[in-house]
C-alpha cells in the first residue's frame, strides 16, 4: 500500500538508445498510481509520436450504460503524462512531470471497448519542449488525446504537462 506524501521509486531508465518495454512501464505505472488497475487499460503501444492504449468499457461505466466522463477524463490526463514521461526516458531524463492544464469535448457516447491516442499538438512540440529543457532545464508541451469507439471520434481532450526542474 502507497503511503501519502511519500514518492513511488523511479523505474530506472532504458539503456541508451533503447526504448522502455511498455509492459514493464504500464506494471510499474499499476503500482505507482493505484488507480490505473481499475481503469481497464488493455494495452499500450508506441508508434512514432503516438501513444495509445487499447481500454474495456467495463470497469468505466457510468449509470446509463456507457463511458463515464470521470473516468474518461482521467484517462485522457493520464495518458499525455504517460507520453510525456515516456518521451523524456527515450531521452535518458527522469523528471517529475505534471499536468499544468486540461479540458476535453465530449463528442459521442462511449458505447463499447475503445482506444485512446496520443500525440503532440504540434509537430514541432517535442524539439520544442527538447530546447526548453536543455535552455532552461524545464518546459512544456501541448498534447492531444483523442478516443475512439471503431470508427467513431467520441472524446477530444488537450492538455499542457511540465516538465519541472531536476530535484
Amino acid at each position: 500500500m502507497r503511503e501519502i506524501g511519500v514518492p513511488h521509486p523511479r523505474l530506472p531508465l532504458p539503456s541508451a538508445g533503447q526504448l522502455d518495454d511498455m509492459a514493464t512501464f504500464l506494471g510499474w505505472l499499476n503500482e505507482a498510481i493505484p488507480l490505473v488497475e481499475h481503469l481497464g487499460i488493455l494495452a499500450m503501444q508506441r508508434k512514432d509520436d503516438a501513444l495509445s492504449w487499447d481500454v474495456a468499457l467495463g470497469p468505466n461505466l457510468n449509470d446509463k450504460g456507457t463511458g463515464f466522463g470521470g473516468a474518461l477524463t482521467a484517462q485522457t490526463t493520464l495518458l499525455g503524462w504517460c507520453w510525456t514521461t515516456l518521451w523524456l526516458r527515450s531521452l535518458g531524463y527522469a523528471r517529475d512531470v505534471v499536468v499544468a492544464e486540461a479540458n476535453q469535448r465530449f463528442l459521442a457516447p462511449v458505447n463499447g471497448d475503445y482506444q485512446l491516442i496520443c500525440t503532440p499538438e504540434n509537430e514541432r512540440g517535442p524539439a520544442l519542449l527538447e530546447k526548453q529543457l536543455k535552455a532552461r532545464g524545464k518546459g512544456r508541451i501541448a498534447l492531444v488525446q483523442r478516443l475512439w469507439c471503431d470508427e467513431t471520434l467520441c472524446l477530444e481532450a488537450r492538455g499542457d504537462y511540465a516538465v519541472l526542474p531536476a530535484r
